[in-house]
């Protein structure tokens, strides 16, 4: 079985987490690892979206960017992705290879701006001000109806995935991951009355400046492209879906644990 690895290598559980790994996968499986990840462990690694594994195991992470399976893997960050503690992954690590798991199938934002498609996501799409301190005057429109011109920091569309993370702090709802839908919650708006809205999947949501000026689009936190301003930001649901690795069907219970704890 070829499996990949992902994680921050400046995490030090993370790091000491995937060195434990490799070492109990190997050399009776395949490993590859992640470019950053891999410069740590002085091995030759490859980025995470050209990663070609039945597996890939997120140390720390989500692993968001990859097509293959996901298992998410808790070092001791809040990880509402991930499935397992690292104290318990021998366990698990022998069901991965004996394929004796489910897989989660969870919707992804299809992003594109002014018809050119930017990465899939598979938390949320943000545009928002490229300076401190500097709202923007934004559109959101659901087709060609709009929906609510709003002065903010910035517009958050999440999938239901995305839905316990940035979007969350900034007031969003939580969403059942079952649930096809977008999510979209202004940041810090101007208007107390503004408020979050949940679009369906099918829907084409546009994000545009009403007054053109900088801004960045910031695609699950890990790609940036810089708008001018004059774009249009079209976002709706993926055919490409995103793939967890389950054992266990506990999202609420999974909120109540990680909510608890801040």
């Amino acid at each position: 079985m070829r499996i990949g690895i992902t994680a921050n290598p400046h995490i030090p559980s993370a790091l000491d987490s995937a060195k434990h790994v490799v070492a109990r996968l190997e050399p009776a499986q395949e490993v590859v690892l992640e470019s950053d990840l891999a410069r740590v462990f002085g091995r030759n690694g490859m980025p995470l979206a050209h990663m070609k594994a039945e597996v890939v195991l997120a140390i720390g992470g989500d692993g968001t960017l990859s097509d293959s399976k996901v298992l998410g893997i808790n070092s001791g960050s809040l990880g509402f992705l991930a499935e397992v503690y690292a104290e318990e992954v021998d366990e698990y690590l022998d069901r991965i290879v004996r394929g004796d798991y489910k897989v989660e199938e969870r919707m992804r934002l299809k992003v594109t701006v002014d018809g050119e498609r930017m990465f899939d996501c598979t938390n949320e799409a943000v545009v928002h001000t490229a300076h401190v301190a500097k709202i923007r005057h934004f559109e959101i429109r659901l087709g060609d109806d709009l929906v609510e011109r709003v002065r903010a920091d910035g517009v958050i569309v999440a999938t239901p995935t995305g839905s316990t993370s940035y979007s969350m702090s900034a007031g969003g709802p939580i969403v059942d991951p079952h649930l096809d839908a977008i999510i979209v919650t202004a940041i810090a708006p101007f208007k107390p009355a503004s408020r979050p809205h949940v679009f369906p999947a099918s829907g084409q949501v546009h994000v545009r400046l009403g007054k053109p000026k900088e801004c960045l689009l910031v695609m699950d936190g890990q790609h940036e492209s810089t708008l001018k301003g004059t774009e249009d930001v079209v976002l709706t649901a993926s055919e490409r879906r995103a793939k967890f690795i389950r054992f266990r069907d506990d999202f609420y219970r999974r909120i109540e644990e990680k909510l608890s704890r801040q």
